[in-house]
This record gives C-alpha cells, sequence and structure tokens, in this order.
C-alpha cells in the first residue's frame, strides 16, 4: 500500500527536538527524508541522551528518538561548495525545513525568496522560539525557556509560588507535531493551486500559548490568572487522591460522572444538579473523598471505579506504563531489529495516530552522521572526484 508521503522530498536542516520531530512524522508517513548537518558541528541532540556511551558515538537517544527513516548528509552551509550543493538539492525537493535563527538562511543566500525563486512548489518551514516577525524575533530559546517565558511554568506547581516546568518537553514536541501539520496542509494546498508552494511560520511561544488556549481565554475574559494548584481542579470528583498504597487520578467530570462516583461510593447525599453547586462544595467532597480512598489500595479503585465507568488511574512510572497490554496492542512502538549496530534493539515512538490505509512505519535505522553523503551527492550529479574532492576540503564528510 503507498504511503502518505510517498515521493515527497523532505530536506531537513533542523536540530535538537521541535524541528527533527516534524520531518521524522513525515518520515515515518513515507516521505524521503535528508537530514543535512554540518560535519563539524553536527546534530546537539547526537550527544544528549540516556547513554553516556552512544552519547560519544553521536547516536544519543535524544537524537535517536526521531531520527529513524531519514538518510544523512553531512554538508558545510558555510561554504560556496556546501551551498551550490544544497541548492542543487533543494531543485529536487517538495519540502525545506530549518530551525535556526530568523534571518540566518537569507544571509547564506538559502532563505525563502532565493530558494522558492529557484523552485516555485518548495515549501518552507521555518521553525523559531518567537516566530519570523515581532520585536523578539532574533531570540533563540528551547522547550524550558518557552514554558517559562509563555506563563506556562507560573500556573504549574503546589500553589507554593515555586515554578514547574512539565516533566516531558511538550512545547517541542507540540512544535514538532504543529510543523508537520502545517506541512501537510500546504501539501494539500500545493495540489489544489497549481504547485505553487509558500512560506510556513512556526512559532514555539505561538504553540505555547496555543497549548494553554483555555486559561488565555479564561483570563482575556475576566483578568483572571490560572494560579498554582497542582493536582487540585475546581470539582473535587476530579483530583489526586491518596488511598491506601499511592495516589490515585480521578476524573468525574461531568454531572454524569459525578452522580455515578456518588451514588458507587453509597454517598448519594453528595450528588449535585448543578456545576456551581460542585464548586460551593468543593472542600467537604475533597474531604469525603479524601477519606473513602484511603481506605483501600489504589488498584482496587482503579478496576472498581473504570467498571463503573468512572476514569480514573493510579499513578505509574514510565516502566509500568510502557508494560501495559494497551501499549502493546495499539503499535505505538517500534523495536529496531537486531544486526542493525549501535542501535540493536532501539525501541522508539512511531505516530500518534494510525492511517487504515497507509500506516506509518519505519524501515531505516538512525544514521551517523553524512551515512548517505556520497549517495546522494551522485544522484544531484557530482562525480566521484567532485565528491572525494568536497570530501578533502571538508566541506561534506
Amino acid at each position: 500500500m503507498a504511503k502518505a508521503f510517498d515521493g515527497i522530498r523532505v530536506v531537513d536542516t533542523t536540530h535538537v527536538l521541535a524541528g527533527p520531530f516534524a520531518s521524522y512524522q513525515m518520515a515515518v508517513l513515507g516521505a524521503e527524508v535528508i537530514k543535512v548537518e554540518s560535519p563539524n558541528d553536527p546534530d546537539q541532540a547526537r550527544m544528549q541522551g540516556s547513554d553516556r556511551a552512544l552519547n560519544d558515538m553521536g547516536m544519543g537517544t535524544a537524537f535517536m528518538a526521531q531520527a529513524s527513516n531519514k538518510k544523512t548528509l553531512a554538508l558545510d552551509l558555510k561554504t560556496a561548495e556546501g551551498r551550490e550543493a544544497m541548492k542543487r538539492l533543494i531543485s529536487t525537493a517538495d519540502v525545506f525545513v530549518e530551525n535556526y535563527r530568523p534571518g540566518a538562511f537569507d544571509e547564506l543566500g538559502l532563505g525563502y525568496e532565493a530558494l522558492s525563486t529557484l523552485n516555485p512548489k518548495l515549501i518552507y518551514c521555518s521553525i523559531s522560539a518567537f516566530g519570523s516577525t515581532g520585536p523578539r524575533r532574533e531570540q533563540t530559546a528551547y522547550d524550558n525557556v518557552i514554558q517559562a517565558f509563555s506563563g506556562m511554568m507560573s500556573m504549574t506547581g503546589h500553589g507554593d509560588g515555586r515554578p514547574l516546568k512539565s516533566g516531558a518537553p511538550v512545547v517541542d514536541y507540540a512544535t514538532g507535531t504543529t510543523a508537520a501539520y502545517a506541512i501537510a496542509t500546504a501539501l494539500f494546498q500545493r495540489e489544489r493551486n497549481g504547485g505553487k508552494g509558500q512560506f510556513i511560520d512556526v512559532s514555539m511561544l505561538d504553540v505555547a500559548l496555543i497549548l494553554t488556549s483555555s486559561h488565555l481565554t479564561g483570563f482575556l475574559w475576566n483578568s483572571k490568572h490560572p494560579e498554582q494548584k497542582g493536582n487540585t481542579f475546581p470539582f473535587a470528583t476530579i483530583g489526586c487522591y491518596q488511598a491506601s498504597d499511592a495516589p490515585l487520578m480521578i476524573g468525574a467530570s461531568n454531572l454524569n460522572q459525578q452522580r455515578r462516583l456518588w451514588t458507587a461510593l453509597g454517598r448519594e447525599d453528595m450528588i449535585k444538579t448543578d456545576n456551581n453547586q460542585r464548586l460551593d462544595a468543593h472542600a467537604e467532597e475533597a474531604q469525603v473523598l479524601k477519606k473513602i480512598i484511603g481506605t483501600m489500595s489504589a488498584d482496587y479503585w482503579e478496576k472498581f471505579l473504570q467498571a463503573r465507568r468512572i476514569p480514573a488511574a493510579r499513578i505509574r512510572r514510565l516502566e509500568e506504563a510502557l508494560s501495559d497490554s494497551q501499549v502493546a496492542s495499539r503499535h505505538v512502538l517500534h523495536r529496531h531489529a537486531i544486526g542493525t549496530g549501535a542501535v540493536d534493539g532501539l525501541t522508539v515512538p512511531v505516530a500518534a495516530f494510525s492511517l487504515s490505509d497507509s500506516p506509518a512505519q519505519i524501515t531505516l535505522t538512525p544514521q551517523p552522521v553524512g551515512a548517505q553523503s556520497a549517495e546522494i551527492l551522485a544522484e544531484l550529479g557530482y562525480g566521484h572526484e567532485e565528491i572525494e574532492a568536497l570530501r578533502e576540503a571538508g566541506v561534506v564528510n
């Protein structure tokens, strides 16, 4: 079965996480992704991850999490020869993705205006901290800095005034997902407008604001700032309670669910008929739930409540969540086969959705820096001697 992005060539010059994740989502759906890195200063994520030995090899787990299905070309874009090779590559591409400081690629002669003149069908996606416009356009940032700047950290914590970032780099992954969605949208539009490409501007700050949509909208309506509430929610029937052995998260959100909860616990007297009553009774309800939930184990309550269609889950560590049969049944993870060198048995996430006719799939392990340089340059018309000359000059490796 043909993949969703079969025949689409993506040139990816991004580094760290958000940009590489965007092209990775294209790659698992069939796009040919060529990752372009400097021979002397490759993607810094290659040197980061949970295994120091792999970091030293330039194959850190932070890199490999979103590196499968990508060919790699090591090309020094600071040289005229490197830029010429890039232009040849761009002339064959459908998509170009970069996540450097806005204006950096313009200075190299590789900005949108120059590349779209070379290749009018090109979709040029620029990912940056604050976007390509505005007074902060040239400032740089990572996920943690954007969480701090956007207000996300200030509303996260246990109410003790100390801000807290998310345990996972949610802004990075959301930015990568947003960029992949924008690219897919532009590809779809290109099919309808005669093959003309366009420029995509993705801002990590914009993404962070989208992630806080309900809080942002509430604040802009009545100036009520979302304060730190830890695991406490407006309704007491949503929240984290300590069972006899471990914490339990309950999610009886709507009126029907809270009715089922109180009925299941034998406390029909606590049932409310509207949400304002629930807001007013938060303290009383929380005390009742704290006392009841503390009498039994978290595992008992999870099974008890789920059996009665009341959302609930015992707090799990990552290793337990990954060992659950539900995860295995969804095929969201892929384990690379043994016999692939440094990445023997590497398991990575693929995609958070499933297409019935063109499922996401991994066919190529993460590659060392410049693994396909000679192959790609040869395809672009470079002869063997030319490639060797570029290699000797340090333009490629």
